[in-house]
């Protein structure tokens, strides 16, 4: 089974950014321990909207085949970082990507 390329948006609540980020940076590193994700780096951007100044944490990262995520939901080790989540978040995307065609010039 290929990889699978994932683009996750957490959006904390108000007053929950500081949390939020904790737990971001320490998510890849608890899959990586699990076995659960290639060798690919981890890579986390903080985003600030323009016109609301929300901050959005952002994190892509690649899971090892498509059957790592259910596997995550049953390691007390991921639930430890998904389950604090939950309730200091607004919003949670999360979207496979898949690489297109290099930007023309």
């Amino acid at each position: 089974m290929p990889p699978v390329d994932m683009l996750v948006t957490y959006r904390p609540k108000v007053g929950s950014e500081a949390r939020i980020e904790e737990l971001v940076h320490r998510h890849w590193q608890a899959l990586q321990s699990a076995g659960l994700v290639t060798n690919e780096p981890v890579t986390i951007w903080r985003a600030t909207d323009k016109r609301s100044g929300r901050i959005s944490f952002i994190e892509k990262f690649q899971w090892k085949d498509e059957e790592a995520p259910g596997i995550a939901h049953q390691l007390p080790e991921v639930m430890a970082i998904w389950e604090p989540m939950t309730p200091l978040l607004d919003e949670l995307k999360l979207d496979t990507i898949e690489r297109l065609e290099t930007a023309r010039t």
